[in-house]
């Protein structure tokens, strides 16, 4: 029988942040796949080696964690003002679908160098050294990133001294901005904290009834206190990925936020919404030694962050997810406000399974509602790879 050959598609394989991804140009995909819909979904799922029943990823991109099974599509912008849309698709490592409900705070940092590299930004723009700023539509949630790219040599500036904790090499700082990274609602304001509340008591079966923050910033992410679920926040991969049973009753707590949150109306959605919301529980700070064998003392941070990506605790902090930490902490009275000791605070510095991390947010109550007008932190990208991936002619 006839066997469709292997077609090969323009992509470039890039850190960003502690996430790795496989980049498009949007032209660059199969007419099929330059549309939303099944067939480009079906072409993503292939390059990334998904679904695998092993858990693997053996056959694609992948590696068979959350911060790995990514894509982004980039194209030129059609929003006024802004340089690039930026499109990100999380693919599902053991079930067919690929997730468009968020975006990756990671792989951001790694848009704007694309960009520049990429003939998406006019020359007369780029410096022969300096910065160059990329403004950046997040097409996935409607929302405004600046990038900063630093340019040495009239290119974009990948190696440097930057240490970002979860990522092992250092590398070229790219300072990221998320403006107005909440959600606004119908009128134009409440949705950031969808139940109207800072803290809800949310009644999980078989869990009980936790105090909960659940708030629509950078990403929709439900906070509950570490101690109120058996947890110090001191917890690295293994004391809970290793443990089916505590990744169920994470799992249960997001489904039963999610519901809260009006992100799903049923909780059965909840299986086909992996990348959100995130689920993390926060803790006031302790010592703990990290991943890497790093020392980091109570003194070192306000508080202690762990977070859920895709059914695992994460390696490190989702992008995103830090941004919902940031601007959680920068509004009194939230439980990550409160595991920070509380008060008014304009950055916050956690502690996370591979080391520590800073975010700043400015909070403003305006008639009655909290806003947001910018989150900020600094991450690293850089290319890994470039030319082609190759995927069988029947992937379309």
């Amino acid at each position: 029988m006839p066997h469709a050959p292997q077609i090969k598609i323009p992509a470039t394989y890039l850190r960003g942040g502690t996430s790795k991804g496989v980049f498009f140009r949007l032209q660059d995909l199969p007419e099929a796949a330059q549309v939303p819909g099944p067939a480009r979904d079906k072409l993503l799922l292939r390059v990334i080696g998904s679904p695998d029943p092993y858990g693997k990823q053996i056959d694609g991109m992948g590696a068979a964690t959350s911060s790995t099974s990514k894509t982004v599509i980039i194209a030129k912008s059609t929003r006024p003002g802004h340089d690039v849309d930026y499109l990100f698709g999380q693919v599902s490592i053991d079930q067919p679908f690929v997730d468009w409900s968020g975006n990756c705070g990671n792989l951001s940092a790694a848009v704007g160098p694309f960009a520049v590299s990429n003939g998406f930004i006019e020359a007369s723009r780029i410096p022969q050294n300096g910065t160059v700023t990329v403004k950046i539509w997040q097409a996935n949630i409607g929302k405004t990133i600046i990038a900063h790219v630093p340019i040495t040599d009239g290119a974009v500036q990948e190696t440097g001294d930057f240490e970002l904790d979860g990522v092992t090499f250092p590398a070229a700082e790219v300072q990221l901005e998320f403006m107005d990274p909440a959600e606004e609602g119908e009128d134009g304001g409440g949705a950031m904290f969808p139940t109207g509340n800072l803290i809800d008591d949310l009644e999980v079966p078989g869990v009980g009834t936790l105090r909960a923050t659940m708030i629509n910033a950078g990403i929709p992410t439900i906070f509950v206190e570490a101690e109120a679920i058996g947890y110090t926040g001191t917890e690295l991969q293994d004391a809970i990925n290793g443990d089916p049973k505590a990744l169920a009753m994470f799992e249960t707590i997001r489904a039963y936020g999610a519901k809260r949150m009006g992100l799903i109306r049923d909780l059965d959605e909840a299986k086909t919404r992996q990348h959100t919301p995130k689920v993390a529980f926060v803790a006031k700070p302790a010592s703990y030694t990290a991943s890497s064998g790093k020392a980091v003392g109570a003194a070192d941070v306000d508080l202690l962050v762990r977070a859920l990506s895709m059914g695992k605790l994460h390696h490190a902090m989702m992008g995103t997810a830090a941004v919902a930490i940031g601007t959680a902490a920068a509004v009194p009275g939230t439980l990550v406000n409160l595991a920070a000791s509380g008060g008014e605070r304009e950055a916050v510095r956690f502690g996370h399974p591979s080391g520590t991390l800073r975010v700043g947010a400015q909070a403003v109550l305006e008639r009655g509602q909290w806003t947001v007008k910018k989150a900020i932190m600094s991450r690293s990208a850089r290319v890994l790879m470039e030319g082609w991936v190759r995927v069988p002619g029947d992937a379309l």
